[in-house]
């Protein structure tokens, strides 16, 4: 039996116990709906536009986010690896900062930006800023040193050095560290929506909450988990399995 058959199977059998659970347990369907009725709710937000508008949205913003954070991620971490004081002072704030939830980020940010899109995108950019930064650091350091030297031999100094020896072997690390980002932004995403409005999937899941909407609340999950999903299994795990394989990390 393969993995996506054994994965089918017990989705069913989770969608069938679901369904009769809710069916026998004799509490209201604002409270415990059934399978189909959430699949209805589904099917109408996406056919409404309400579902796809959300998703548009969420998404345009972690994309930002996620992108800024990237860039801030590669150039912090270089300056760290590059130097031993931006290290011992930066590096430890990192890593420090490192620890404290992005959701933690959204009263300064409210306070700084307002309740806007602004303060969304900010604890957006926080939460994979960090990780980007610790994973690019270390992938920098552990950039084998018979390659710089052999660079060096070859008279490959400053930007060239970075370019064609630094990036290229630290690329299965920042790979890693660009999954893991991606994973925290996506938390904080729906985290800043739900408290700070402005559309979304967060924004529709405090609407469910909000009008005792169950099957709406249920339906925004589900898509949530869909589309994390897909980004980390299928988009970043294959990048991050071809990457392996033309590295020779993994065959």
């Amino acid at each position: 039996m393969t993995t996506a058959l054994r994965r089918v199977i017990f989705i069913a059998m989770i969608a069938a116990i679901w369904e009769v659970t809710s069916r026998l347990s004799g509490l209201p369907s604002f409270m415990f709906p059934s399978l189909t009725q959430v699949f209805e709710t589904l099917v109408n937000g996406l056919i409404s536009g309400q579902i796809t508008a959300a998703i548009g949205k969420s998404l345009g913003r972690i994309l930002l986010g996620f992108f800024i954070a990237i860039i801030l991620g590669l150039i912090l971490g270089y300056f760290i690896w590059r130097y031993k004081l931006v290290e011992d002072t930066l590096g430890f704030v990192v890593t420090a900062l490192q620890s404290i939830p992005s959701i933690v980020w959204f009263p300064l940010a409210i306070i700084w930006f307002g309740l806007n899109d602004f303060s969304i995108l900010f604890i957006v950019t926080i939460g994979a800023t960090w990780t980007m930064t610790v994973n690019a650091t270390s992938g920098f350091k552990n950039v084998p040193p018979l390659y710089q030297r052999v660079a060096k031999t070859y008279g490959s100094t400053g930007f060239h050095f970075v370019r064609t020896v630094i990036l290229p072997a630290s690329v299965p690390q920042i790979i890693s560290g660009l999954r893991i980002a991606w994973a925290f932004s996506w938390r904080a995403l729906m985290a800043g929506e739900l408290l700070g409005g402005g559309g979304g999937l967060g924004q529709l899941l405090e609407m469910g909450r909000s009008l005792g909407q169950m099957d709406l609340v249920i339906s925004v999950m589900i898509i949530i988990a869909i589309i994390g999903t897909i980004v980390d299994n299928v988009v970043f795990s294959r990048i991050e399995r071809n990457v392996q394989m033309k590295w020779g990390v993994h065959s």
